[in-house]
């Protein structure tokens, strides 16, 4: 007889599906944590306008989306499909990069992490609205302090808002289209594949942004030097693809309210980016806040997920 008691002992346990969400998740919001810094470098200069930046970002992407998707020969959308991914590239290739480009033109990074702190909450709305998820009170109670613990974080670093300026219409703005691409764009991920929901919404999206960054050019032709243009070639490559792979992969694993939390730690990265390559100073209030901050999402995080509704 073959004794399978040992093979069966040194088989490595198998990631929890909320686990690999999880892990999934934190993997998109390390690539996500250097677009807030590396907006802020592109438009910072004033060689490159942000609508070239918002738009120039999103061409690039859709490029190599187009080439993945032609050379493994995807199953185009069916049906209704089309008009959800038409709801994730308004949120998450028009919306959000575009919207925050004009207003990191006079915000700082530390400011434009507020952004980012306000994510989670929006992701965990939409999950809700849209995706029929129903999380325990706990949950909300654990998200509800994370967003306050970030939103305060990041307006310490910017100094405080000092009142509701244009700039902060367009983050809140930039934040509620987020939300949405990234609720909408987690549940397509569970039918079309997390890279290919993203690169299908690039594609879509491709005319619109390639006459927006044609007018762009147009009106001011862009400059910048070269760590300025690799800044902008990080924001197509990883910020608007790449990182969507892993993104919605752990969105599409979910829960996605859940996996939506691990953003707290996005404004923590940003800020470090920020002081890194911008030079902006981090204080022992702004390392306090960051720790607080990283304590809320693994308190969230570990909230055990209520059902789905329809669930049995």
């Amino acid at each position: 007889m073959t004794d399978n008691s040992s093979a069966t002992l040194v088989q490595a346990p198998a990631l929890s599906p909320s686990r690999a969400g999880l892990g999934w998740g934190l993997l998109g919001v390390g690539a996500f944590s250097f677009t807030v810094p590396f907006t802020r470098a592109a438009v910072e200069g004033g060689g490159m306008s942000p609508l070239f930046v918002g738009s120039g970002r999103a061409v690039i992407a859709a490029l190599l989306a187009a080439a993945v998707l032609a050379l493994t020969r995807q199953r185009p959308p069916r049906g209704a499909q089309w008009g959800r991914l038409a709801v994730v590239a308004g949120g998450v290739v028009v919306g959000f990069p575009v919207l925050t480009s004009f207003a990191l033109t006079t915000a700082s990074a530390g400011h434009g992490a507020v952004v980012i702190a306000l994510l989670p909450a929006a992701t965990a709305v939409m999950a809700v609205l849209r995706g029929r998820e129903r999380p325990p009170v706990p949950f909300w109670v654990m998200a509800a302090v994370g967003a306050a613990a970030a939103v305060a974080f990041a307006s310490l670093r910017g100094g405080g808002s000092g009142g509701l300026h244009w700039t902060d219409l367009l983050l809140l703005g930039a934040v509620a289209a987020a939300g949405i691409g990234y609720a909408e764009g987690g549940i397509l991920a569970r039918e079309l594949g997390a890279w290919q929901t993203i690169s299908w919404a690039l594609v879509l999206s491709a005319p619109l942004m390639a006459a927006l960054t044609v007018l762009s050019v147009s009106s001011r032709p862009p400059s910048g030097t070269p760590a300025e243009w690799s800044a902008f070639a990080y924001l197509g490559v990883v910020s608007m693809f790449l990182g969507f792979f892993a993104w919605y992969r752990g969105l599409a694993i979910g829960p996605m309210a859940q996996v939506g939390q691990v953003q707290l730690v996005q404004p923590v990265l940003s800020v470090c980016w920020a002081a890194l390559f911008l030079r902006e100073q981090v204080t022992w209030p702004t390392v306090l806040g960051g720790l607080a901050v990283i304590a809320c999402a693994g308190a969230t995080v570990r909230t055990r997920p209520g059902r789905t509704a329809g669930a049995r």
